[in-house]
């Protein structure tokens, strides 16, 4: 088949790296390449720390897609921490908290193991860097910066929080804020905890590297950093892990974070198969750990039609199911 795919974030290459590896002719149109969420993303591989009430159709998603991440990185020559997740709470009011997100982990038939102090780890859990995973799509899939004429079988729209008209409602923009710093003391795994009931995470990488994050505000301006939202994220952080008081700050960056009315993604026709337009988007604070899962998804639909009930973008576009 030739297919176009508008967007070369983490998802859009995903998806373009798996077509070219079934043997379709792809051309992948973006300006900026690997700018937008991909770039901000802290690259956590984390369904169940992320796992929330009534989302457990999320967390299905994201298992399936973090026991694709093994072999994924090993083709793109990419590294994947195993470290786990420790999940902690600074008063003994964020300790409750912790509480009762093992308790849902454990309801779901996730791995807990339990700490005396309160917190708790979930030792399936990875994370990953998406620069060093965008770099490496980008050596295997080649990207124009315009969209020239020519005819292809399909689209597939992965463009993030902006969609192209008539699709563009169904995507809004929740602004995440993250920082970057770089330690001499930096934690052995991933933390994610909360301090006076706010939500944090400090994820550790190579060379001292240290990303926190993240922000979330519904807004209608271009995302920017905030002053309010550094202090929040270096508050909280410093709380969990005070040895990032001597940490330099490298980096602060603002991006918009894909959602959909329902919090899942959207991965299927737009509206009818025939018309040939294939949505991957509105991933939300997933798109690092659902992007292998996407591209089989996608590319299995172009090539027999299938989709995922769940992911199906008709369910709010009322067209043909």
């Amino acid at each position: 088949m030739r297919v176009k795919v508008l967007g070369a974030g983490i998802i859009g290459l995903s998806v373009a790296d798996e077509l070219l590896r079934r043997g379709h002719r792809v051309t992948v149109v973006d300006p900026a390449p690997g700018a937008g969420a991909s770039y901000a993303a802290a690259g956590m591989l984390s369904p169940s720390a992320e796992l929330w009430h009534h989302e457990e159709a999320l967390l299905g998603l994201g298992r399936r897609s973090l026991a694709l991440w093994g072999s994924y990185a090993d083709r793109l020559g990419v590294p994947v921490r195993t470290d786990g997740t420790l999940l902690v709470g600074y008063d003994a009011g964020d300790r409750q908290q912790v509480a009762r997100q093992v308790a849902l982990v454990e309801k779901h038939g996730g791995r807990v193991e339990r700490c005396a102090d309160g917190s708790a780890v979930l030792p399936d859990e990875a994370s990953t860097d998406p620069r060093a995973v965008v770099t490496a799509l980008l050596g295997r899939v080649p990207v124009v910066p315009v969209d020239s004429a020519g005819d292809h079988d399909a689209t597939v729209l992965a463009t993030g929080a902006t969609l192209p008209s008539p699709y563009a409602s169904l995507v809004r923009g929740v602004r995440g804020e993250i920082l970057r710093l770089r330690s001499d003391d930096p934690p052995a795994r991933t933390l994610r905890g909360w301090v006076h009931g706010d939500a944090v995470y400090v994820v550790p990488r190579h060379r001292g590297e240290v990303v926190v994050g993240a922000t979330s505000e519904e807004h209608d301006a271009p995302p920017v950093v905030t002053a309010g939202g550094v202090r929040r994220l270096l508050t909280a952080a410093r709380a969990l892990w005070p040895a990032l008081d001597r940490a330099e700050l490298v980096e602060a960056t603002a991006r918009d974070r894909p959602c959909t009315p329902d919090n899942l993604p959207l991965v299927g026709p737009a509206v009818e198969a025939a018309d040939g337009v294939v949505l991957a988007a509105g991933h939300y604070r997933h798109g690092v750990l659902l992007a292998p899962l996407t591209a089989y998804l996608v590319a299995d639909h172009l090539e027999t039609g299938v989709v995922d009930p769940v992911l199906d973008p008709r369910r709010f576009t009322g067209g043909d199911r």
